[in-house]
């Protein structure tokens, strides 16, 4: 069994989500570039922020992967050593 850290949720998508759920958005080069939604845009700032509680939370759980299912996702341990070295 393998212990490798698999981020599933981390991302500006689903922090975008927790802070505004159902605004429309785009983001260009760590800008906003578009903001269609009656509540007031987020900092970059306030995104980094609940990306980095996001991450804080999955590092918190001891995540254990068969080698079958990395191999599922695509993840081959090689790549993951390699990145890691």
């Amino acid at each position: 069994m393998e212990n490798t850290k698999i981020y599933r949720f981390l991302g500006i998508d689903t922090a975008m989500h927790m802070l505004r759920p159902g605004a429309k958005w785009e983001i260009t080069n760590n800008q906003f570039t578009r903001w269609d939604d009656p509540r007031p845009c987020p900092s970059m700032d306030e995104v980094y922020w609940v990306m980095d509680k996001i991450k804080e939370f999955e590092e918190s759980i001891p995540t254990m992967w068969l080698p079958e299912q990395l191999e599922e996702m695509g993840i081959k341990m090689k790549d993951i050593e390699d990145a890691i070295a």
